[in-house]
């Protein structure tokens, strides 16, 4: 079977405004299958953020292929739906207003269907009585799980989710790791989700890959066997504590070496 996404040998240089270089990935491979769910963790500046902008179709790769579907990514796609570190919703739209834009820019309308397909989702992110307010009047995690709702109403097959939780508070952050897996577990995506939160990448993912410094290779591909659904207890299991130690000694044994 064809996997869903597939990363390959793909190298990454960007252009400085001195006219210097930096490459941000160097001869990455990997592929990702149908429902799957995988994690990125990796230092600061090893281009997570970059795998995202690829398979998205924003960036073209200066090496090397992304695929969907078997397909090479050249421009964004409806399969694709992304939420960004922020939820960037527009402050002058209520919160279903603001979950129906991508329909609105894309074909200058909205259907009657658009909108119960609209409620439907903020009644799954648990947000039904708050169709009307204005993203000022939310919180945080609030304004996040609009975010994620406005990303599934084109009911994309491929998930981007690039550090979703990174503003918010521990507790809350945590709240919204939970949610997410109701979500997905409601509705399968095939997720690719970047994190710096090692926990939060074995509690969510089925794999993780683990990145090195910039520029960005693939140091390890770490399958999760922990069972779903997953919950707090799961947190607390000694084989979560081992990935966790696993993953942070690769991220961390470049420092204690040098």
């Amino acid at each position: 079977m064809k996997p869903y996404v597939s990363f390959e040998q793909i190298s990454q240089v960007f252009s400085r405004p001195d006219g210097s270089s930096l490459m941000a990935l160097k001869d990455v491979s990997f592929d990702i299958g149908r429902h799957e769910f995988v994690a990125v963790v990796g230092p600061s500046g090893c281009g997570k953020s970059t795998l995202l902008r690829l398979l998205s179709g924003l960036l073209r790769p200066t090496r090397g292929q992304v695929t969907l579907f078997g397909q090479p990514v050249t421009e964004p796609r409806d399969e694709v739906g992304i939420v960004f570190q922020k939820p960037t919703l527009l402050p002058w739209l209520n919160a279903l207003e603001n979950v129906v834009f991508p329909v609105r820019h894309k074909t200058g309308r909205v259907s009657r269907a658009d909108y119960e397909r609209a409620r439907e989702l903020i009644e799954m992110v648990g947000l039904g009585d708050f169709c009307d307010r204005m993203p000022g009047e939310l919180s945080g995690g609030m304004q996040q799980r609009l975010g994620i709702a406005r990303a599934l109403l084109l009911d994309p097959e491929v998930l981007l989710m690039d550090e979703p939780f990174s503003a918010l508070d521990a507790l809350s952050r945590e709240e919204m790791g939970f949610e997410l897996l109701r979500i997905w577990n409601e509705r399968p995506k095939t997720v690719l989700f970047i994190t710096h939160s090692i926990t939060e990448a074995v509690l969510l993912s089925d794999r993780v890959l683990v990145m090195s410094e910039r520029p960005g290779t693939l140091v390890e591909n770490i399958e999760i066997d922990l069972p779903r659904p997953r919950t707090a207890a799961s947190i607390q299991e000694e084989r979560f504590h081992e990935y966790s130690s696993q993953i942070r000694d690769l991220i961390y044994r470049p420092h204690y070496a040098a």
